[in-house]
């Protein structure tokens, strides 16, 4: 079997263990075990019993981080699914957090950083985990972007989700300027170096993590009407024009500024391969209106390819219950991230 053809091993990290994690995670690596080797980190014996409440006819095989590191991954075929041990330090109970196992969750982040540097994996994939969990067991820690970034020593990172509305309908993908900033904080946050660099990022992970020869990327402006010619305000033409002047004369494909208001509408998105928004409410609750439940977090930046569901750790779902949680997005982030693997392979 070429390069190509071989199933991506994708690192599947089941996140917070009080929350639908492990179950998405589980329902997930199941599902599209054909497609992809689906390798579930997390607490072995914690996942085998949730397996076995989901359906008896699930297969797990776990194996320890030091038999890994002594002898690689195994492989067992699409029979059933390894999971790497990584054990919590007290019993779950689903919907009641613990930071009593908040270091553990980051021990299943620190493991599967580990995999893809060992050539173990060639992608992760996470699973919602709780931030208040984390830093309530001692480390601060502010979210899965920021803490795979500093683990790889990347100094910037972008992220962008993307999706489908439906089956046939055209795939879209937003990309942020900034994330998690109030918004009062916005306009300074945006430079014109600040601007080059996401850019800049944004093209190259287009090419070598999507296959996407030539990216058309929107960008939109930051105020109303894109500034209305410096009537609404002066950023477009003092910060957004020049950046996107520069980063055409480097070869980018990245045209605006365009009124957010309007930007999202099929004649403009038909030909684009990305809308670049300049804050977090601009562009996201227009993808996540229209992809909710099948939308995909991708980060764009880091040494290597991560995906992500859209949604949070659902702990009301995890107390009520196996079975209520859809685990349409973590499906959807396993498959895109398995297209991006198939795609750096054949675009190196």
């Amino acid at each position: 079997m070429n390069a190509v053809a071989r199933r991506p091993t994708l690192a599947i990290t089941t996140g917070e263990p009080a929350g639908i994690g492990p179950e998405i995670s589980i329902r997930a690596a199941w599902a599209l075990r054909a497609q992809a080797n689906c390798v579930l980190v997390g607490d072995a014996a914690f996942l085998a019993m949730t397996a076995g409440a989901i359906d008896p006819a699930i297969r797990l095989s776990a194996v320890s981080l030091q038999a890994l590191r002594y002898s690689g991954l195994p492989h067992f075929g699409p029979e059933r699914i390894t999971v790497v041990d990584v054990p919590l330090a007290e019993h779950v109970v689903p919907g009641t957090l613990n930071a009593a196992n908040g270091r553990a969750v980051l021990d299943i982040l620190d493991a599967a950083i580990e995999g893809v540097a060992a050539g173990w994996f060639d992608a992760i994939v996470t699973a919602p985990l709780q931030k208040s969990t984390i830093n309530d067991a001692g480390v601060p820690f502010s979210g899965h972007t920021e803490y795979l970034a500093e683990k790889t020593h990347t100094p910037k990172v972008v992220m962008m989700l993307a999706g489908s509305p439906g089956e046939h309908q055209p795939y879209l993908r937003v990309a942020l300027a900034t994330t998690h900033l109030p918004l009062k904080d916005v306009p300074g946050a945006i430079t014109q170096d600040t601007l080059a660099q996401v850019l800049d990022i944004i093209d190259h992970d287009l090419k070598t993590k999507f296959g996407i020869a030539a990216p058309s990327i929107l960008v939109t402006g930051l105020n109303p009407h894109a500034g209305e010619n410096g009537y609404l305000g002066r950023e477009e033409i003092d910060v957004i024009e020049p950046a996107l002047k520069a980063a055409q004369a480097r070869g980018i494909d990245a045209r605006g500024p365009f009124p957010a208001d309007t930007l999202f509408q099929q004649k403009y998105l038909k030909d684009a391969d990305c809308v670049l928004a300049m804050y977090h409410d601009q562009g996201l609750p227009v993808l996540k209106h229209a992809t909710f439940g099948r939308g995909v977090n991708i980060t764009l930046g880091l040494p290597l390819i991560r995906t992500s569901v859209d949604h949070g750790t659902a702990l009301d779902l995890a107390a009520r219950g196996l079975g209520l949680a859809d685990c349409g997005s973590m499906e959807e982030a396993v498959r895109v991230a398995m297209h991006m693997v198939q795609a750096r392979r054949a675009h190196p």
